[in-house]
């Protein structure tokens, strides 16, 4: 058996390919998280090495004085790094793989890309929500990500079953 030495072990991190998955913690679609994670753990099984990183962005007001704590007098950015290791509990992931980080930030995917550029990501994945025309006319914030991201973008989707022709 050989064991790494730090060094090694720095190194070989270093070399390990980063894939980040943006995640969409509001009130959303239980389907859509499940997608997402199905999609994350494929990814993780062909890339044995890769660390993966949880990202979920804490949409701010530009002007209005927001305060840190909820409704509840719960800090919202600790709220949001539980809700981020739930999350990812299910991939199973080797300890010291997976790290988690909720950014604040006026838009959501200047954030996510932000996030890639100055962390070298190989990879973001994320979810699309369901489409609307409100989403369409102002675009959407996993469209955004996917044109102008630095690395490769997987777009998750639910998949509905098809309905029967009449």
């Amino acid at each position: 058996m050989e064991l790494l030495r730090p060094q090694a072990a720095a190194e070989s991190a270093a070399g390990a390919p980063i894939v980040m998955v943006a995640i969409d913690l509001s009130d959303g679609s239980a389907e859509l998280a499940d997608a997402l994670r199905l999609s994350v753990s494929r990814i993780i099984e062909k890339t044995p090495n890769a660390r993966i990183a949880c990202l979920n962005v804490l949409k701010i007001a530009r002007i209005s004085l927001e305060s840190d704590l909820d409704a509840e007098g719960n800090n919202k950015h600790v709220a949001r790094l539980v809700q981020l290791k739930h999350w990812a509990e299910p991939l199973k992931a080797p300890e010291g793989s997976i790290t988690y980080h909720v950014i604040e930030a006026v838009s959501p995917a200047a954030a996510i890309l932000d996030y890639a550029r100055e962390n070298i990501v190989d990879h973001i994945v994320m979810g699309a929500r369901a489409n609307s025309a409100m989403r369409s006319l102002l675009g959407s914030v996993s469209g955004e990500v996917a044109a102008q991201a630095p690395c490769t973008v997987t777009v998750v989707r639910v998949r509905h079953a098809a309905e029967p022709a009449e």
